[in-house]
């Protein structure tokens, strides 16, 4: 009778605290709602420790330290709190592997700390997860897109030139040649992670945009051959003028939308 009481109570109370976890992360939600992360970060906490079992709990806690994350800027306090965000999805994804919320937090979280390798790693996660992911597509094909860019501008500055953005056809051919090297793989990377984003989105005005800066890089790439320049830059073009396109499309729809219209998908 003794052992059946005590697992009784041992019940009650378990059965206690998850209910003022619940309560706890519903107070939390509600802070969230607000912008009050700080305050909605203390209820998530002490959701986690009265119920470390519920991974919901973990995932908001998270998301709420993500949201204080400033990007670009680099301090020990906005890294700290990029950290535990990351820390906490890491947690929820130990249970649940395959859990796009996380993968795609985590992924974000790099890329604010211009962590580019990382950001990009996680997005193939994502791509694994989910192959219709067309946002993680598009991510990848900006990080490739960025770093391609910074290496061309680091070339040309060392030789005291500037990017014109159109194959800088009057750079030496060891600066061409150093840019080859160096961007040949991200830009081939890049153009297929971009082109993908646009077969998974017909409308996708951004990864159109990104398409004509990556063939700008890629006109970098040929070096003294006239002809393929142009190519590429006429290539460019026409992405210009089919993100154009799209964001005429997508800027309709949304007003259809907001104006109480049906729209056609």
């Amino acid at each position: 009778m003794l052992a059946a009481a005590t697992t009784l109570l041992v019940a009650s109370s378990t059965g206690c605290k998850r209910l003022e976890a619940r309560n706890q992360l519903n107070k939390g939600v509600e802070a969230y709602k607000q912008a009050k992360y700080e305050e909605a970060i203390d209820h998530f906490q002490k959701a986690v420790s009265l119920d470390p079992t519920y991974p919901m709990t973990r995932l908001y806690l998270a998301t709420a330290y993500a949201q204080q994350v400033v990007p670009g800027l680099d301090t020990p306090e906005n890294e700290k709190t990029a950290q535990m965000a990351i820390d906490g999805f890491m947690q929820v994804l130990r249970e649940h592997p395959d859990d796009i919320t996380s993968l795609k937090q985590i992924a974000a979280l790099n890329y604010d700390l211009k962590k580019f390798g990382p950001a990009r790693d996680w997005q193939l996660k994502v791509l694994a997860a989910d192959p219709k992911d067309a946002e993680a597509a598009y991510t990848i094909g900006v990080v490739d897109w960025t770093q391609a860019y910074q290496n061309a501008v680091h070339a040309l500055q060392g030789n005291g030139l500037q990017d014109d953005g159109q194959g800088n056809a009057k750079m030496p051919k060891a600066v061409c040649k150093t840019i080859t090297d160096e961007n040949t793989q991200l830009v081939n990377d890049g153009l297929k992670y971009l082109q993908m984003a646009v077969s998974l989105r017909s409308n996708y005005d951004d990864a159109m945009q990104y398409l004509n800066l990556m063939y700008r890089r890629k006109a970098d790439l040929d070096c003294g051959n006239d002809a393929d320049r142009k190519a590429d830059l006429a290539q460019a073009q026409d992405w210009v003028q089919k993100a154009m396109g799209a964001r005429k499309i997508n800027e309709e729809k949304a007003n259809e939308k907001a104006a109480g219209g049906v729209v056609m998908q």
